[in-house]
């Protein structure tokens, strides 16, 4: 497994400034709760499951699955 930044430079700059004024909240969530804090508990569990790959829900990181090779 692999976790990363966006590739879209502006995406992760307008998504940083949001974590920044929100005090490290998801910029793109309204309640302020625990479960909201980046990396949110949405994004862990689609971490610590093998078969998702794709962009947490504020699109600043993205989890490529496992590549095994045969």
């Amino acid at each position: 497994m692999a976790i990363r930044l966006n590739e879209d430079a502006e995406v992760v700059k307008m998504i940083r400034e949001g974590l920044k004024q929100k005090g490290g909240y998801c910029p793109c969530r309204l309640e302020i709760i625990p479960e909201n804090k980046c990396i949110c508990q949405e994004f862990k569990e689609q971490m610590a499951d093998p078969e998702f790959e794709g962009y947490c829900h504020c699109r600043l990181y993205y989890k490529e699955k496992d590549r095994k090779e045969a």
